[in-house]
């Protein structure tokens, strides 16, 4: 007996890993049989102009840790989305909902969808709200 397993797959940076990393990641694995990862790397991030408190190896050390996901790689471009799909034979792509429209071009390849964002909740917000601390202590 052949087992086919439907693969989903997602990316993000993932800095200051939170409940909504944590909420996207449960989300996308209920989708599918397997949830592979696309983390952006620090070369990557710098070229997108974002600053990660937490290196590549440290991120992708933290989401190889979490029971949602079953596989890490490296996220060094925009344009390797479609090889990653065929590379891990993804039939999900899924991106939260502040990404909506932004990978429809991908919907030839496998299925595209866009899950809720936790609302209230983000790196960036956090980011700031250490730097405001960070002052009043």
């Amino acid at each position: 007996m052949v087992i086919i397993m439907k693969t989903v797959i997602t990316y993000g940076t993932f800095d200051l890993f939170h409940i909504g990393h944590v909420r996207i990641l449960r989300a996308a694995r209920t989708m599918g049989d397997r949830l592979v990862v696309g983390v952006s790397t620090d070369e990557f991030n710098d070229l997108k102009g974002k600053k990660s408190i937490f290196t590549y190896e440290e991120r992708r050390e933290i989401l190889e840790s979490c029971k949602w996901v079953d596989e890490v790689f490296a996220e060094e471009c925009w344009e390797q989305k479609q090889r990653d799909i065929r590379r891990y034979n993804a039939k999900i792509f899924v991106m939260g909902d502040d990404w909506e429209g932004k990978f429809d071009h991908l919907r030839g390849d496998c299925v595209v969808r866009y899950v809720p964002r936790t609302q209230e909740i983000s790196t960036s917000l956090l980011k700031n709200n250490l730097i405001h601390y960070s002052k009043v202590i």
